[in-house]
């Protein structure tokens, strides 16, 4: 749990990192557009999607190694989604004569674990190179409009900061309750799923209890320290709009003009005929 990256800031000197905040996050909402926009079967615009993930992470000078550890996280999701395709889809040809494995169901598969790992990537890298206080400015400045019709645009930015930023320390938490439970001879690893599910119990009521614990002991500081999201608030840092940010744009509308054009080549024998 402690190698998972989602949601950790990564800090180092790059020039994504000093990119706006909102421009960050209405470009991985552009890629993540881009990656569903790709037809299935059509590898070639995922790889597409995967040049623009890596060469952002090049730029970023995030390690590799840290961006293929997100993935942890949705491993399950992953094969679950894959298995499903592949034993349960009935269309295309099957492999050998009789068989219940096709070659649309393992396309399918493939597919979809490239699009998932894509998505995750994408956002991993938001996170690895936005720090919470800014994640939450940018998310505040995009739901501006909002306030006209007093939606609390402050308070929910900010919730959603505390929620990542209290990621890693909850998988932190909850490694500790796992090893003190094992300590005592707690068992988590044999036995069917009910019994696994069963074994989490002891793990589910401290992490719960820590987490409310955790909650009353930020809403006493922020308590003591007169905070109030309600009132006009001045910002310590301004954000611009800078030169970098002007070529991210102009990087990820080519990457969606890119796949949108992949799409187009496809389909024209199709649409032709």
């Amino acid at each position: 749990m402690k190698e998972m990256t989602f949601g950790q800031y990564y800090p180092t000197n790059s020039p994504v990192h000093k990119m706006n905040a909102s421009v960050k996050i209405l470009l991985v909402i552009a890629y993540i557009v881009a990656v569903f926009m790709v037809d299935y079967y059509h590898f070639l615009g995922l790889l597409a999607c995967l040049f623009a993930i890596v060469i952002a992470t090049v730029i970023a000078r995030v390690p590799f190694g840290r961006m293929l550890k997100s993935i942890k996280g949705v491993i399950f999701l992953v094969v679950f989604s894959a298995v499903l395709q592949v034993f349960f889809n009935k269309q295309g040809t099957p492999l050998w004569e009789g068989g219940f494995i096709t070659d649309e169901g393992l396309l399918t598969a493939g597919f979809i674990t490239m699009r998932i790992v894509l998505i995750v990537l994408g956002a991993s890298l938001l996170t690895l190179t936005t720090s919470p206080v800014e994640l939450a400015d940018g998310i505040e400045f995009l739901l501006y409009p909002l306030k006209y019709i007093k939606f609390p645009v402050h308070e929910f930015a900010l919730i959603m900061s505390i929620a990542l930023r209290f990621i890693p320390t909850l998988l932190e938490e909850t490694d500790r309750i796992i090893k003190a439970q094992k300590a005592r001879g707690a068992n988590f690893e044999s036995g069917n799923i009910f019994k696994r599910a069963k074994a989490l119990i002891p793990v589910l009521i401290p992490l719960l209890i820590s987490s409310f614990r955790r909650a009353d002991e930020l809403a006493d500081a922020m308590d003591a320290r007169c905070y109030a999201g309600s009132k006009v608030r001045t910002k310590y840092k301004k954000t611009t709009f800078g030169l970098g940010d002007l070529f991210g744009l102009l990087f990820f509308a080519g990457l969606i003009v890119g796949v949108v054009y992949l799409n187009g080549f496809y389909l024209y024998p199709y649409l032709v005929a």
